[in-house]
């Protein structure tokens, strides 16, 4: 049995305000995403790379994160440390989005000021720019250090009761992420602050980024405090020596519970369909835009800060269908553990709140039925011929998102704590002695208190029954985590594939300069409409593996 001191606390005067400082680093993280998903695969492709050579860069970071995410996350659940066992590597996390975003934007300056030869230039700017970019990925979207602990505090400090609504207010503030990134991306930048931050569109959203990416981690370490691990309870199947957290990783993989084996499969089906989306959407509508809705006799003087804020415009408007979304439906679904509790309605309308009640879907359907939105959407990509055409369909998959963002670590979260033997904790709510609200005697802000395991009394470190302490979730989120970045390798290997086939050649809007010989000819199928309806069939393969998360 594991001991523990302290207990865990959000500072704020009311839930809401409590479940905006604990998911506060979801907006620099779908920031952050948002800047490298619309603007990194031109910045790329400007350099001079293929689309196949693209997409083999977006490799590196599912198969570093893959490895390394379940050891991180093995280690973070064993840390002793003062600090909590997930804020010191969110900050870890941050600090290293930031150093990489800053050196992205500044790549061809920094190379210039150390090598003056124009070709060993280029090469050396193409090396770093890779670098930065697998750096950010690696950390924010397939890596350890930030998305996976922002996750694992959440249901470390939300009971079983409470986290579906963690999920839906992480689901929220990514969505507002997307909006103020995608937003500020589809606003001339320079023209709007000059050149203080940088001269071009790019620099001065890596500048915004890194910053934002900072400030909202620190928020939510500032705000959340967690309990402090003493002694970790015997894992027989951890091994002993130095492999042991990789024994240990093995070992639960090998014996994952049927429900959370169910959940990491439909994850893995659904990634492979909605990988190819994050990564070239804003890209295939800005190529959209260029191919069929500009002049011929028309150049652009600046074609990557045109397609960037193309493709941010329409993403603009996929993050606010998201956003609207994550805010929207969680009152129509029927939360996993609703079947617990007892709502007592005012009686003059208890009748109707009984009535909508019995039609009410659960979030199984819901998370169904979104992959069907999605297989549809994708579906119809290869079949536009403007940009209008091609914002609709990306603005439609806002729909889906905020329950993909939001489903899997529902269920998660549930299963993890189960495991934990956790007793079900209201947040918020008067329940006999698993409720406590104290003040701050230094700032007078009212701390958010859960009991996680009786006290022993006269004893600093809680000994008894474990309650929502998401034990577990490192391990747990760090294997789901494997079947997320598996769908991203597959997805990106099918991607150079069809890339390969397809448009073998450099960019025609963006490669400049490229000799006319090397550019791609544009008569025939967009190759990442074509990457988006493969990925409508997988799907359709996640809509059926969820369906089978009912009988498990």
């Amino acid at each position: 049995m594991s001991t523990w001191t302290g207990q865990p606390g959000v500072k704020g005067s009311s839930e809401a305000m409590r479940m905006i400082f604990l998911t506060c680093v979801s907006i620099g993280i779908t920031f952050t995403w948002g800047v490298e998903m619309t603007y990194c695969t031109p910045y790329l492709l400007s350099l001079g790379l293929t689309k196949g050579q693209t997409s083999m860069v977006w490799v590196a970071g599912p198969v570093s994160g893959m490895i390394v995410q379940p050891i991180i996350g093995v280690i973070a659940d064993s840390s002793r440390s003062r600090w909590g066992r997930r804020r010191p590597v969110i900050v870890i996390g941050s600090l290293l989005v930031a150093i990489s975003l800053l050196t992205m934007g500044f790549t061809k300056e920094l190379v210039g000021y150390f090598i003056s030869d124009k070709d060993i230039s280029r090469s050396v700017s193409i090396f770093l720019a890779v670098l930065t970019i697998c750096s950010v990925d690696f950390s924010i979207n397939a890596g350890p250090l930030v998305m996976s602990c922002a996750r694992s505090l959440v249901v470390d400090t939300l009971p079983i009761h409470k986290q579906q609504l963690g999920a839906a207010w992480a689901s929220r503030m990514g969505s507002l992420g997307h909006i103020i990134g995608y937003g500020m991306g589809a606003i001339d930048l320079v023209q709007l602050f000059g050149p203080t931050l940088g001269e071009t569109q790019f620099k001065q959203l890596t500048v915004i980024a890194a910053l934002g990416m900072l400030a909202t981690s620190g928020i939510t370490c500032w705000a959340v405090s967690e309990r402090v691990l003493i002694t970790a309870r015997h894992e027989p199947r951890g091994g002993q020596g130095p492999f042991k957290v990789i024994h240990q990783i093995w070992s639960t993989i090998l014996t994952l519970p049927p429900r959370i084996r169910g959940i990491c499969y439909a994850v893995f089906w659904s990634w492979i369909g909605w990988f190819p989306f994050i990564i070239y959407s804003s890209t295939w509508v800005g190529e959209t835009y260029f191919r069929y809705d500009v002049p011929p006799n028309v150049d652009s003087k600046d074609a990557l800060g045109d397609m960037g804020r193309i493709g941010s415009t329409a993403l603009t408007v996929y993050s606010t269908v998201a956003f609207v979304s994550a805010w929207v439906l969680p009152p129509f679904i029927r939360a996993p553990e609703d079947d617990t509790f007892t709502h007592r309605p005012p009686a003059s309308i208890a009748r109707w709140v009984e009535m909508f009640n019995k039609v009410k879907p659960d979030l199984l359907t819901a998370w169904v039925a979104s992959h069907i939105v999605f297989a549809f959407t994708m579906a119809m990509t290869p079949f536009v011929s403007s940009f209008r055409s091609a914002t609709l369909i990306v603005a439609l998959c806002g729909i889906p998102w905020s329950i993909i963002m939001w489903a899997p670590s529902t269920f998660m979260g549930i299963e993890v704590n189960k495991l934990s033997g956790s007793p079900d904790l209201v947040l918020g709510q008067p329940n006999g002695d698993t409720h406590r609200r104290r003040r701050s005697t230094a700032s007078s802000i009212e701390l958010l208190r859960l009991e996680h395991g009786d006290h022993v009394p006269g004893s600093p470190t809680g000994a008894g029954p474990v309650g929502s302490t998401g034990e577990l979730s490192g391990v747990y989120f760090g294997i789901m985590n494997i079947y997320t970045t598996i769908p991203q390798l597959i997805s990106t290997l099918m991607s150079t594939v069809v890339f390969g086939v397809l448009e073998p050649g450099k960019s025609p809007e963006l490669a400049h300069d490229a000799h006319p010989s090397e550019k791609q000819n544009t008569d025939g199928p967009n190759a990442i409409a074509v990457c988006m309806f493969i990925g409508a069939l997988s799907s359709c393969l996640a809509a059926v593996v969820t369906k089978k998360l009912k009988y498990l």
